[in-house]
């Protein structure tokens, strides 16, 4: 990835770090609709802390970011148990629309981690 630059900051679930495409998903058709191209290596985007939305495409995902929930809501336990890296609670700081950005999810120190997007 070229130059980023902080976009976010929210809790980690993993200290691991996850690069992709990051897609906003907001409705169960955005999740067909990612199905159908292929979930694979992208992150998505949630408002909500909510799991099954995300189910069907979950495991082939490179990470998530969700707007809320904390590190002991559903999905990021069940994103744990997957291994893929999501934060929680997650304060978008910039404006631009992220959907299809390519973006990273970097781990800091404690329980925070980065959005990272490319310029």
């Amino acid at each position: 990835m070229s130059d980023l630059r902080r976009v976010g900051r929210g809790l980690i679930t993993l200290k691991v770090p996850a690069k992709g495409e990051l897609r906003v998903i907001q409705s169960v058709q955005d999740v067909i609709r990612l199905w159908k191209e292929g979930a694979e290596g992208k992150i998505a985007m949630v408002e909500d802390a909510g799991i099954t939305t995300l189910g069907p495409i979950l495991p082939r995902l490179a990470g998530v970011v969700c707007k809320s929930g904390g590190l002991g809501s559903h999905l990021a336990i069940v994103t744990r148990e997957f291994s893929i890296p999501a934060l929680m609670a997650t304060k978008i700081e910039s404006a631009e629309s992220l959907d299809r950005r390519r973006v990273m999810i970097q781990p800091i120190d404690g329980p925070d981690g980065l959005l990272l997007a490319e310029d």
